[in-house]
């Protein structure tokens, strides 16, 4: 890993649906980088059509890192996502490359790049607490959350069982609250950041979802439900393959309204942009660019070259 204040690093981020993979690849090939991931469902295997995960011959011949290298049984672990990027991000820099990373989770953007220390986990309380979620449901466990920490309750959606359990996990761990445990920004590199965003976001996640089930996402969400997507406690609550689990059975066969599911699986793409939006937008560090603008490669560029050259 990089030392503090050593080493660029290039950083496309922003929201879903905004076109970071495709102009990250354009970025890449002027600038001989090779691409990082900062999707934290493209870590998982087999997540591809639902991902929109680039495929081999998208890349162009453009080195990729940390895509497809965890099981979709597996928990989301940040902490470990932060040592395999730093480890890329030296690797790069060994072989006299730029790193860039690229995706829209923006909590593995800042452990890529910032001085953040993720506190350990308890199997026993996260056992007990998933527990409690199953026998109570979410919005109880949410309740408690707003009681120990407010601010982190309200960035946490009501629903979403897991991040609630991870807050209280941790808050029980550390005996602080769970925001405490987000500094300021710091980065560990030399960074530039470039955010793409669009006015055009609403239809696009619409013809998004539209693309995504006409390209096979169905048959992907049966093919991994052997490989356990259904029991999973991060892949499986994955924007578009929730929606289709609730109205599959574990035979694959469809036992609900799917129109409905697709519908649902837009209007929670929609909700996810905007805290996305949110997210990056806290950050001063980000360099905004219009993703719709012809020239917004240049625009990138732009950003960008200057601070490699200084």
């Amino acid at each position: 890993m990089s030392e503090p204040g050593r080493g660029r690093v290039v950083a496309v981020v922003g929201p879903t649906a905004t076109g970071k993979s495709e102009l990250a690849i354009e970025l890449a090939e002027r600038l001989d980088a090779e691409i990082v991931n900062a999707d934290s469902m493209q870590l998982y295997e087999g997540m591809d059509v639902g991902t929109a995960k680039v495929t081999p011959a998208q890349r162009r011949d453009v080195p990729h890192h940390l895509l497809d290298i965890w099981p979709i049984t597996k928990s989301a672990a940040v902490a470990e996502y932060q040592s395999m990027a730093r480890t890329e991000i030296g690797d790069i820099h060994g072989r006299g490359r730029l790193p860039l990373l690229v995706g829209g989770s923006g909590l593995y953007v800042r452990a890529a790049i910032d001085r953040l220390d993720f506190p350990g986990e308890s199997p026993a309380i996260r056992t007990r607490l998933l527990g409690e979620l199953h026998e109570l449901g979410p919005r109880t466990l949410h309740a408690r959350l707003a009681e120990l920490d407010a601010e982190a309750a309200a960035h946490i959606l009501t629903t979403n069982g897991r991040r609630i359990v991870r807050a209280l996990e941790v808050i029980e761990i550390t005996g602080g609250p769970f925001t405490a445990r987000m500094p300021g920004f710091d980065a560990i590199y030399d960074v530039v950041q470039i955010g793409l965003e669009r006015t055009d976001l609403d239809d696009r996640v619409a013809r998004r979802v539209d693309r995504m089930m006409g390209g096979g996402l169905l048959e992907e969400v049966r093919r991994l439900l052997p490989d356990g997507l259904r029991a999973s406690p991060t892949a499986g609550k994955a924007l578009g393959y929730a929606q289709l689990l609730a109205v599959m059975d574990d035979g694959g066969h469809i036992v609900g309204d799917l129109d409905e599911a697709v519908a649902t699986t837009v209007r929670a793409t929609r909700r996810f942009v905007r805290r996305q939006r949110s997210w990056f937008r806290r950050d001063p560090r980000v360099r905004w660019i219009d993703a719709a603008a012809p020239d917004a490669i240049e625009r990138a560029l732009a950003a960008i070259t200057p601070t490699l050259e200084a």
